[in-house]
């Protein structure tokens, strides 16, 4: 690496008291270029000045074959600078402490010599990058301050004017590619620069970035500056962050902003060439000399970075250049001339070169095509959204952020809504977001505590809860099992949850006239708006069986729907009021005033979570892109009126009139509005390939043939007509207008599957499923004791989480469980 055979041996004698000890609780296999030592061996090898990286391995771990190819290409360049690499093999007759517990072989440990310098979670070492950058960013925490505020950046410049001059960069996370270029930057010119680093994206944007997609740096010329009021300038570096971009980028700075020459163009070296950028020559006279060097210096400022700047005294020339050329450019390549140039607007020299910049860019992307497509671009309208928002400031001292250390205490003592999310990973900022809105909501409000854990810092936290994929929001309340949110990622619906959780479910109802409160809504009437439904089950006192049914599908339907339980002597009264005959469920729709009554005999849990799931659905609801799944999963054809704007109350009456009159069972009537859901437009385009006149009523058959019917627009929406019309359809006499496509609702391009790429390379290797520290014979026994499925083996959630299945594919699959056959598009 050309950057590393540039270091100087004082960098190597600085950095060479590290030992840096990996444990793990994996059986790894052998890889040739690690040395093997015992505990013993291997503590009494570790000197003051010495840098050794360790792997322990224990006998009976399970294996992972990527986990050590990363580390195994991690030697090398560990080894480049000053960090070796051994394979500790743990053995029953030395104790060590390594060695030792289930939880620190989940950890890795850092060390300077003998003493402990930091310790990080195995997991965020998830590939070479992310190893060495964070070996290097520990070793190199004198050179690289890491900061989250404008506050810190400015006090590091105000200290530095006069003295240093910064290098400030901006990664998305720490360990990514990024980061390692920045570390290795930092290792050879930290004591000449100070470096700067933060993930903070308001950071960036403060500094007035507008494109903060991917990582930045920055070079401040703080160093001339002796005004503690001036500004220190800045200079952006546009190429990709790279450990050889980097080192090209910080030399150029060093190298003098403009040079006078007067010699051949030709003739002419800097290191800019060198380093393949273009010389820009400002063709000078004696007699414009000062006005000429301002422009040049102009020039350079604005080319700093992208091109060599030079004055070329004309009057001191031997070899002749054109009389009318006042700029002469040349290029990094050998052997092509030089251009003589006649450019009267210096940002027409700017334009030049940074054109030029463009194209030898646009043909390294070109070449970059065609090795094969960027599967890393993905239908992620998420991402596209959280990255639009990126700007909005979230107010997120209203939760409390938990970790390791406290996160027990806080779930124990008090009421707490707990959200588990990744930092990194767009589907949970957009959670984390709706979180926030939440709580905006409750504040001052709610005896709920509001928390976090980002999973990407507390993964041991997130394994002990079970979190095996995140987003995740849990409800921990008195000591009872944990209620995990299953809704949609919206403010509302999560509000409904967090305000529904906070009753037990089901509430013990203690007397009839409790129970009739209940049912009004006025017992819980301070929490009513957010569950149309209130779900009372009715059981005589010897009906055990029955109740614990109940009282199962009422812990399932948690953060839902409210539901209450009675039992007392007296129920018969209210059996009798309500015509139902025991065991039985009283549905209160609050919003339309009326009490339904459903016998529950011989019914099980599981299907009164259905009875209650179905209940809880609107008559008439107003189709949007989040509940559209809900309705799709009742294996109906839906009966939708689109509006253009608020539907027509007589239109809504008809509707309703037929649903009561059981008319419309067969269907699912719902209406959409197409100044709240857009997309309607899209669809109706679809149907009819024009926009028709509105409102206008169609039947959809997604589940079977895909037909769509439309209602004749020269009738009158009437139950008179709508009915016969309906009769019309069922007997076959309807003509359809379009007939859907059978195909499968996926994304362009596939989602990655890591899981699979990881069982895809553990199958690589069918000879090393164990470790070699294990004896062959102990091998060969323990083979014979696994179990032939091979999934119970996969305890694989104690080291990675999964991303839940909010990505659109993995969404689809599982959609499509309750309704294997809707393969049509609405």
């Amino acid at each position: 690496m050309q950057l590393q055979l540039m270091m100087s041996s004082s960098f190597s004698v600085f950095r060479v008291g590290i030992s840096f000890v990996m444990m793990c609780i994996f059986y790894m296999l052998a890889v040739d270029s690690l040395p093997e030592l015992s505990p013993q061996k291997f503590f009494s090898t570790l000197q003051p000045g010495k840098a050794t990286l360790a792997y322990f391995c224990q006998a009976d771990s399970p294996s992972t074959s990527v986990f050590l190819e990363e580390l195994n290409e991690a030697v090398k360049p560990l080894q480049d600078y000053g960090i070796s690499v051994a394979k500790v093999n743990c053995v029953a007759e030395e104790t060590s402490r390594y060695c030792g517990r289930e939880e620190d072989l989940m950890k890795v440990y850092l060390f300077r010599g003998s003493i402990l310098l930091r310790e990080f979670p195995t997991d965020t070492l998830f590939d070479v990058n992310a190893i060495v950058a964070h070996v290097l960013f520990a070793l190199l925490f004198n050179e690289v301050k890491y900061i989250t505020t404008l506050g810190d950046l400015q006090n590091i410049e105000n200290a530095r004017k006069g003295r240093t001059n910064i290098v400030f960069s901006y990664v998305r996370a720490i360990g990514t590619p990024e980061h390692r270029a920045v570390m290795e930057a930092a290792f050879v010119y930290g004591t000449t620069y100070q470096f700067v680093l933060t993930t903070e994206i308001s950071l960036l944007e403060s500094i007035g970035t507008e494109d903060i997609e991917y990582a930045h740096l920055y070079f401040f010329h703080c160093k001339p500056v002796l005004d503690l009021t001036q500004q220190c300038k800045r200079t952006l570096m546009e190429q990709s962050l790279t450990t050889l971009n980097i080192h090209q980028f910080i030399k150029t700075m060093e190298a003098p902003l403009l040079t006078e020459v007067a010699e051949d163009p030709q003739q002419v070296s800097t290191v800019h060439l060198q380093l393949g950028l273009p010389l820009v020559f400002i063709v000078s006279r004696q007699a414009t000399y000062e006005a000429d060097r301002k422009t040049a210096e102009w020039v350079a400022w604005r080319l700093l970075g992208k091109a060599g700047v030079l004055l070329l005294l004309r009057d001191s020339l031997e070899v002749d250049i054109p009389q009318d050329a006042n700029v002469i450019f040349k290029r990094a390549e050998e052997g092509v001339p030089v251009e003589f140039l006649v450019l009267n607007d210096v940002e027409l020299i700017v334009s030049r070169v940074e054109s030029n910049m463009y194209v030898a860019q646009t043909q390294e992307d070109e070449v970059g095509d065609m090795e094969g497509p960027n599967m890393g671009i993905q239908d992620d309208e998420v991402a596209e959204t959280v990255y639009r928002d990126r700007k909005r400031q979230l107010p997120l001292e209203l939760t409390v952020e938990l970790t390791e250390e406290t996160f027990n205490a806080t779930v124990t003592s008090s009421d707490s809504i707990v959200l588990f999310y990744a930092a990194w990973q767009a589907v949970s900022m957009a959670l984390l977001q709706s979180y926030i809105d939440v709580a905006v909501k409750l504040k001052g409000t709610s005896s709920m505590l509001l928390t976090r854990v980002n999973c990407a810092d507390w993964s041991h936290v997130c394994t002990e809860q079970n979190v095996t994929e995140f987003p995740v929001v849990k409800m921990y309340k008195g000591g009872e099992n944990p209620v995990s949110y299953a809704g949609m990622l919206g403010t509302e619906d999560l509000l409904k949850f967090i305000q529904l959780s906070r009753i037990s479910c089901p509430v013990n109802i203690t007397s009839v006239q409790e129970a009739e409160e209940y049912l009004s809504g006025e017992l819980f009437k301070d929490v009513i708006s957010y569950s149309t439904l209130s779900v009372l089950g009715l059981f005589s006192p010897t009906m055990k069986t029955a109740k614990e049914e109940f009282i199962e599908a009422g812990n399932y339907l948690k953060g839902c729907v409210i539901t209450g339980i009675y039992s007392g002597e007296d129920v018969s009264i209210l059996s009798n009021k309500y015509a139902v005959t025991l065991p039985a469920l009283l549905l209160a729709r609050h919003k339309e005033g009326r009490i339904e009554s459903i016998p529950l005999a011989n019914t099980h849990g599981q299907n009164i979570v259905q009875i209650v799931t179905n209940a809880s659905l609107e008559t008439f609801p107003e189709i949007t892109v989040e509940n559209l799944p809900t309705y799709l999963r009742l294996q109906k054809p839906l009966l939708i009126l689109f509006s253009d704007g608020s539907i027509d109350p007589q239109h809504k009456k008809v509707i309703l009139m037929l649903v009561k009159e059981k008319h419309l069972d067969s269907l699912t009537p719902c209406w959409l509005n197409l100044n709240n859901t857009p997309v309607g437009r899209g669809v109706l385009q679809a149907y009819f390939h024009v926009l028709p006149p509105l409102p206008l009523l169609v039947v959809v058959n997604l589940h079977s043939g895909g037909q769509v019917f439309a209602f004749p627009s020269d009738q009158a929406i009437t139950e008179e007509n709508l009915l016969l019309w309906l009769k019309k359809l069922e007997a076959g006499q309807e003509s359809h207008i379009t007939i859907l496509p059978a195909q499968e609702w996926k994304p362009p391009l596939p989602a990655y599957d890591f899981l699979s790429m990881i069982d895809a390379a553990a199958s690589q290797h069918p000879t090393r499923k164990v470790s070699e520290c294990i004896k062959e014979t102990d091998v060969q026994e323990n083979y014979k004791e696994q179990p032939e499925d091979q999934s119970a083996i996969r305890k694989e959630s104690t080291g990675i989480l999964r991303m839940k299945h909010w990505d659109r594919s993995n969404w689809f699959e599982e959609a499509k469980k309750p309704f294997r056959h809707d393969n049509k598009e609405l």
